[in-house]
C-alpha cells in the first residue's frame, strides 16, 4: 500500500524545493512485521542535465536499511544532519525500522551503531546476497518489497514490550511542544530516569534527552519551510525555548545554519 505522506517533511529540509527534484513515496509494512517496521520507501529522480541536487535531512531516531546499486547498507541513528547528493537518474530503496524496531535483529546495543553503519550480510547472513540480487533485478517496488518480507521474516524476533513503550514515548515527544524535559517523561511513563537512558541508549542509540532536541529543531525547520512563524523569537518560545541565544545555538549545531539562514532560501 502506497503511503506518501505530504502533509508532512519527515525531515527533509526544504521539501517544497525537494518535491521539485525528486518523488519520494513510502509503503506500509504487512501486519507481522509492523512491529518492528515503520515504512518501507523510494526515492526516485531524473537530473539529466541539470546539475547534481544536494537533499539535507534531519535524522530520526530510526535506523535505515539502503539499497542502492552502488552502495547498500544498514545505517544506525545519525546524531546530525546529513547530505544526500542526487544526480543523473537513479532510485534508492529503503527500510525504516520503527525506534527500537532493529535492536532484536541485532541484540547489540544501538548506541554502537550511532553514526555507523553495518552490512546487510552483518545481519541476516548468506541470504543477503541472495536478497540484494533479487532486489537489483527488479525496479517493481511491489516485488523489491515482497523479497524484503521475505528476507526478514526468515528471522523474525519476537515482539518486545520495550519496542511498544519505546513508540509511545516519542510519539508524545512529537506531540506535546511543552514536553522539554527527560524528567517530565519520567512523570508520564512512571519509569525511573537512570532506566529510561539505559532503554534508549540498548534499543533507539541516542538518548531521550537527544531525542527531545532533535523534534523540536525538526519542528522549527518544518514551520520556517512552511512560512508558518516568520516570527523566529515567538518560535522559539512556543519550541520550549525561554532564551532565544539557546534556540539559535542548538539550531545551528544541528541543521548547520541559524534560523535566519535558514530562513533567507524560503523567503526566496
Amino acid at each position: 500500500m502506497n503511503t506518501t505522506d505530504k502533509t508532512r517533511s519527515m525531515g527533509i529540509l526544504q521539501m517544497n524545493e525537494g518535491e521539485k527534484k525528486f518523488q519520494l513515496s513510502r509503503y506500509a509494512p504487512s501486519e507481522p512485521l509492523s512491529h518492528f517496521i515503520k515504512h518501507y520507501w523510494t526515492v526516485s529522480w531524473n537530473l539529466e542535465g541539470e546539475p547534481p541536487y544536494l537533499q539535507d535531512v534531519v535524522p530520526h531516531p530510526c535506523v535505515n536499511m539502503v539499497m542502492e546499486n552502488d552502495r547498500s547498507g544498514i545505517y544506525g541513528v545519525s546524531s546530525r544532519v546529513y547530505t544526500k547528493r542526487l544526480e543523473g537518474t537513479g532510485q534508492v530503496f529503503g527500510v525504516k525500522f520503527l525506534p527500537g524496531g532493529f535492536y532484536p535483529f541485532i541484540h547489540s546495543p544501538l548506541s554502537k551503531l550511532t553514526d555507523q553503519a553495518l552490512s546487510v550480510e552483518a545481519v541476516f547472513g548468506t541470504e543477503a546476497l541472495r536478497y540484494e540480487q533479487q532486489l537489483h533485478s527488479t525496479a517493481d517496488i511491489t516485488s523489491k518489497i515482497a523479497h524484503t518480507e521475505a528476507l526478514f521474516l526468515q528471522s523474525l524476533p519476537r515482539q518486545s514490550d520495550a519496542i511498544t513503550l519505546i513508540n509511545l514515548i516519542i510519539s508524545r515527544i512529537q506531540e506535546d511542544r511543552e514536553l522539554t524535559k527527560v524528567e517530565q517523561i519520567c512523570v508520564l511513563f512512571d519509569i525511573n530516569k537512570r532506566k529510561l537512558q539505559r532503554l534508549f541508549n540498548q534499543y533507539v542509540g541516542i538518548s531521550p534527552k537527544w531525542v527531545i532536541k532533535l523534534y523540536r529543531l525538526q519542528n522549527a525547520a518544518e514551520a520556517i519551510d512552511t512560512g508558518r512563524h516568520p516570527d523566529l523569537l515567538k518560535l522559539s518560545a512556543e519550541l520550549g525555548y525561554y532564551d532565544q541565544s539557546h534556540f539559535i545555538k542548538e539550531f545551528k549545531s544541528m541543521i548547520g545554519k541559524t534560523p535566519d539562514m535558514y530562513a533567507k532560501p524560503a523567503a526566496l
